[in-house]
């Protein structure tokens, strides 16, 4: 062997080695239905009693969809139980995603549907009911979901992104239908404004790309029903609605788009963007100017573009896209969830879900099938969150027609870690659009940077406590940029713990 192959292969064991998912049990669900529900199955996690542990709310298509609540004993084994209420309990769900519209300590949904989208308020003990905000959806198929909070709104921001137009009869292909924004006025949400073209999305994020304090929407793509003339997009929200351009930097990039998700993976201050697709997955770095982002190197290990297990090597499908760190050595991971379609033939029907590790040098290695990860029924949503507040990111994923499963993180010999949650007085009560920043060291850094958002992945998204690896440090340093652009003093907090972080004029206060 040669010294370049040795080296190579003593890293990968390194990596990944120790890196262990066991299955648990967990009440049977399943995402079903036509060809409506080939796409969704998304996920949500967010803790609706108060407890600080994260539920699960699991679209199903034609079957109802789920509510999970999470009866786990802190650090011990990861249990669920079935416990719907009547609002939550719909059918045609293809996926929600959790945030505090009106502030009042409790989460709500966003509930996305083939049909009528639903906005429902969040009360004790996991209860929901319908918002009075005057949003209409109408009867459409809607596949992606963002939120943000505008300059001085009470209310957030809101983008659905629509699929395949159903009642055009040219359709399915050169069909997809219109995208929306609902703005504000003040406590109520009015006529939506149209984000035309539409080019059937499956993901969409606000994100501050480029730390200027505004965020911008990116939208990502299904190429197989736009089929030509179509792209990913980039929307400009202030001072003027318009699509970035060539102008202004943006590239045309076009791919068979399902999930997005953004990480500073190399603590540059940049994030990276990553987009799941049918084939290539695609990392991409902004490299400038304007909103450019390029591919990152093929060298770098983020493809996964083929099954490495299964015996079927036709290209893959990824679906959702969630960055975290599973050893908590202080360098993200990267999971994905992956499935066919339904019986797409030039795609590989025997498709695992992927987690890269990331080295030291910043490559990724596989980890799915010596991790316990390997399923190879076909993906959609998932999370990657604490479910058992051990400190450990473990991970869930909606299947289409096979059980909803769940792994527990068993990884030993992992870093430290602490978990932050913000929240500051007023609208937007958990800071999204923010900024946590998390050192070892203050003076010199490098600062881990995580933006707080509300959308990406595929069709569903986790709200709760930001997970941050720490590797071999003793202490930890966090300081906040808020939402309006004010930063926060550092504060020392104390590793391998969960903390609720307080806004306080220029200070942070821990919560008790």
């Amino acid at each position: 062997m040669r010294r370049e192959a040795l080296v190579l292969t003593l890293m990968a064991t390194t990596a990944t080695a120790d890196v262990t998912f066991t299955p648990v049990e967990v009440p049977e669900h399943y995402y079903t239905g036509g060809w409506e529900h080939f796409v969704g199955g998304g996920l949500a996690s967010f803790d609706c009693n108060g407890d600080t542990l994260p539920e699960l709310y699991a679209a199903g298509g034609e079957t109802p969809a789920l509510l999970l609540r999470n009866t786990s004993v802190p650090g011990g084994v990861i249990r669920f139980e079935a416990s719907t209420p009547d609002a939550l309990a719909l059918s045609g769900v293809i996926g929600a995603y959790p945030l505090d519209f009106d502030a009042d300590g409790f989460m709500d949904l966003a509930v996305l549907r083939v049909g009528e989208n639903r906005l429902l308020k969040g009360g004790p003990d996991c209860s929901f009911a319908a918002f009075d905000l005057g949003f209409a959806s109408g009867d459409r198929w809607t596949t992606a979901f963002a939120a943000t909070w505008e300059d001085k709104q009470s209310l957030p921001t809101l983008a659905f992104g629509n699929y395949v137009d159903r009642a055009n009869p040219e359709g399915p292909f050169r069909a997809c239908d219109i995208n929306y924004l609902y703005r504000p006025d003040r406590d109520r949400y009015g006529a939506p404004v149209a984000l035309e073209p539409g080019f059937c999305p499956l993901s969409m994020l606000f994100s501050d790309w480029n730390s200027s304090g505004q965020a911008d929407l990116r939208v990502s793509n299904d190429r197989h029903y736009y089929v030509d003339g179509g792209a990913e997009q980039l929307w400009q929200l202030s001072p003027k609605l318009r699509l970035y351009d060539h102008a202004d930097g943006w590239q045309d990039h076009k791919l068979w788009g399902m999930g997005i998700a953004a990480r500073d993976l190399d603590r540059d201050g940049r994030q990276e963007v990553f987009l799941t697709s049918m084939g290539d997955q695609r990392l991409q770095r902004w490299t400038g100017p304007g909103p450019r982002f390029e591919d990152v190197p093929y060298d770098l290990g983020t493809t996964a573009h083929r099954p490495y297990s299964g015996g079927d090597g036709r290209p893959s499908t990824g679906w959702h896209v969630a960055f975290g760190d599973v050893q908590n050595d202080g360098l993200d991971d990267v999971f994905i969830a992956k499935g066919n379609v339904e019986q797409m033939p030039g795609s590989a029907m025997e498709d695992p879900n992927n987690l890269l590790i990331q080295t030291e040098d910043g490559t990724f290695i596989e980890a799915g099938e010596t991790s316990g990860l390997g399923s190879l029924h076909r993906g959609r949503g998932a999370v990657m969150t604490d479910l058992n507040a051990d400190g450990l990111l473990d991970i869930a994923v909606v299947n289409r027609r096979a059980p909803l499963e769940v792994w527990q993180n068993l990884t030993v010999d992992t870093g430290a870690w602490v978990a932050l949650s913000i929240t500051q007085p007023g609208p937007n009560r958990n800071g999204v659009g923010g900024w946590i920043e998390v050192a070892s060291d203050p003076v010199t850094g490098p600062w881990m940077t995580r933006e707080i958002t509300r959308g990406g992945g595929h069709a569903g998204g986790s709200a709760g406590f930001e997970h941050f690896g720490l590797g071999k440090t003793e202490t930890a340093f966090v300081r906040v940029i808020w939402p309006d652009g004010a930063t926060s003093a550092v504060i020392e907090a104390r590793p391998n713990q969960a903390i609720s972080l307080i806004r306080n004029g220029k200070g942070l206060k821990i919560e008790d």
